[in-house]
C-alpha cells in the first residue's frame, strides 16, 4: 500500500498534468476559431471551382486532346499515396484514424500487385508508417516551421507531385486527410486527384470557350491540383485542433476524477495512521 508521501506526491503530479491538459485545450480551442473559419471559407472556392473544372472535363471526355492530367496515363500500375497528417501529437485518434486508412488503401494495392509509392505531409504520418512501409516511403514534406498555413505551402506540394507525374513516377494519385464536421467528428477521407475526378456538372448552361476546352484545362488542372491540397491542409489543420481540443478535455475530467480518488485514498490511509496512533497512545495509558 502507498505511503501518504507517496499518495500527496502522486495527487501534485496529477494536478500539475490537469493544468497541462487545461492550457492545451485553451489554445486548441483558439487556435480551432481561426483555422476552422479558414476551412469554411475555402469550401466555397473549391466547390465553384470543382463545377466549372467537371463541365469542362464533360466536353472533353474521351478526347485524344484531352491533358494528362484528365485522361491518365493509360495505366493504372503504380500507385502515390499522399498521407497529410500533423506534425505534432495529442490530439486523439486524429492521425491514427488517417494513416489507417491509407494503410488499408495500400495493403489492397499490393494484394493485387500494384505498386505503392507513399509520400508523407507531416511528421506523424511518417513515423506510423516507416514501421510497416518503410520501404514504399519516397518523399517528405516538413511542416513544422509553417505558423499559418497559405495557398504557396500547397504549391509546394503540389509542385513536387506534379514534377513527380511530368517524370512517369506514377500513374494514379490520391491524398489522405481528414475533413472537418466538428470538433468531436473528422472523417478521414481519400480523394483521388491524378486522373482528375469531378463530381457530375448540375448546370445545364452552354458556354464558348476561348481558346479551347483542352487549353484551359491543360492551364487550370494543375492549379485545381494545389486548390485541392490546400482544401485538404485547411480541413486537415481544423480537424486536428478540434480532435486536439477533445482529447485534452477528456484528460482534463480524467485527471480531475483521479485527484478525486487519490483524495480519498489518501483521507482514509491518514486517518488509519491517526487512528492507528491513537490506539497505541490509549493502550500505552492503560498499560501504565
Amino acid at each position: 500500500m502507498p505511503s501518504l508521501k507517496d499518495l500527496k506526491n502522486r495527487i501534485v503530479s496529477v494536478k500539475s498534468t490537469r493544468k497541462i491538459t487545461k492550457a492545451m485545450q485553451m489554445v486548441a480551442a483558439a487556435k480551432l476559431r481561426r483555422a476552422q473559419e479558414a476551412a469554411e471559407a475555402a469550401r466555397p472556392y473549391a466547390e465553384r471551382f470543382n463545377a466549372v473544372m467537371a463541365g469542362l472535363a464533360q466536353s472533353v471526355q474521351g478526347s485524344d486532346t484531352a491533358p494528362r492530367l484528365l485522361a491518365g496515363t493509360g495505366a493504372d500500375q503504380v500507385h502515390l499515396l499522399v498521407v497529410m497528417t500533423s506534425e505534432r501529437g495529442l490530439c486523439g485518434g486524429f492521425n491514427s484514424s488517417i494513416v489507417r486508412k491509407a494503410r488499408a488503401r495500400v495493403q489492397a494495392l499490393l494484394a493485387q500487385g500494384k505498386t505503392v509509392k507513399i509520400l508523407t505531409v507531416g511528421k506523424k504520418g511518417r513515423d506510423q508508417l516507416r514501421r510497416d512501409y518503410g520501404a514504399y516511403l519516397v518523399g517528405h514534406v516538413d511542416m513544422s516551421e509553417v505558423k499559418r498555413l497559405g495557398y504557396v505551402n500547397a504549391q509546394a506540394v503540389a509542385k513536387d507531385v506534379l514534377d513527380r507525374f511530368d517524370a512517369g513516377d506514377f500513374d494514379v494519385c490520391t491524398i489522405y486527410f481528414s475533413q472537418f464536421v466538428n470538433v468531436v467528428t473528422q472523417i478521414p477521407t481519400e480523394l483521388q486527384v491524378i486522373p482528375a475526378t469531378f463530381e457530375p456538372a448540375e448546370e445545364s448552361t452552354l458556354y464558348d470557350y476561348e481558346p479551347s476546352e483542352e487549353g484551359i484545362l491543360a492551364d487550370l488542372l494543375p492549379r485545381n491540383i494545389a486548390t485541392q491540397i490546400f482544401t485538404a491542409l485547411l480541413e486537415n489543420a481544423a480537424s486536428e485542433q478540434g480532435a486536439r481540443m477533445s482529447a485534452m478535455d477528456n484528460a482534463t475530467r480524467n485527471a480531475g476524477d483521479m485527484i478525486d480518488r487519490l483524495t480519498i485514498q489518501y483521507n482514509r490511509s491518514r486517518q488509519a495512521v491517526i487512528t492507528n496512533e491513537l490506539i497505541e497512545i490509549i493502550s500505552g495509558a492503560e498499560a501504565l
